[in-house]
């Protein structure tokens, strides 16, 4: 969780948004169904005369209702272990290299997915600060939004796409996939004069269905007066 300083908190962890309705919480559903059984099977087993209907009414014997909630919470515990094998394992490269801005070196951003399974985006956006037109004017704060506001308020600036600056057109539904990586943009020094900041909100999908998130600040630790290319590494 870092605050900026421009107001507000991001939190740059990965995490769980949102995880699959049926295959997670209609299991845990059904486990807790399978408990309450199990729950009302023991009460009519140890009441001689039951006087309430409740009670007279069967509906498992004990050994069944026993049997069904080790299946349900096996199946759940399943599901979390398989869960966490496809896990997404979202990060981030940020680097200097030629042959990107013309004639000039460029700071470069990738997503990776260093897990072993795909994942599919779902949802991106961008959260742009930018440094004050006029010495002293007010600072500016952080609202997502996509890529073409973006590249209007750059061009605002007077920065010329495809020569201060280039975003990728990777959008939803592009897939992500394992050991793989996702290009997000370049900037030059001179953008990056401009740009105090620029945040990639990313949301993906995995085979379970889970929906993940992580948020990228992509001129973290950025050489903004770069002379040299960054070394290659493995």
């Amino acid at each position: 969780m870092v605050r900026l300083r421009f107001g507000g908190i991001v939190n740059f962890t990965q995490r769980v948004v949102r995880r699959s309705a049926l295959l997670s919480r209609t299991l845990l559903g059904l486990v807790l169904l399978s408990a309450l059984l199990l729950v009302h099977a023991v009460v009519v087993e140890n009441i001689a005369a039951p006087t309430s209907w409740l009670w007279r009414l069967r509906l498992l014997d004990l050994q069944s209702a026993t049997d069904l909630l080790v299946a349900t919470g096996a199946a759940a515990l399943a599901r979390a272990q398989y869960a966490r094998t496809v896990r997404p394992a979202i990060g981030g490269i940020g680097r200097v290299v030629p042959d990107l801005a013309p004639d000039r070196l460029a700071w470069s951003f990738q997503v990776t997915n260093a897990a072993q399974d795909v994942a599919v985006v779902t949802d991106l956006s961008y959260g742009l600060l930018l440094a004050p037109a006029e010495p002293g004017g007010p600072p500016d704060t952080l609202s997502w939004t996509d890529r073409a506001e973006i590249d209007r308020r750059l061009i605002e600036r007077e920065l010329v796409r495809h020569e201060d600056f280039w975003l990728s057109l990777m959008g939803v539904g592009r897939p992500l996939p394992a050991q793989g990586t996702a290009f997000v943009g370049w900037f030059t020094e001179e953008a990056m004069r401009v740009i105090v900041e620029l945040y990639v909100r990313i949301q993906v999908v995995d085979r379970v269905g889970d929906v993940h998130e992580r948020i990228f600040p992509c001129l973290r630790g950025a050489d903004r007066a770069p002379r040299n290319p960054s070394p290659l590494l493995n």
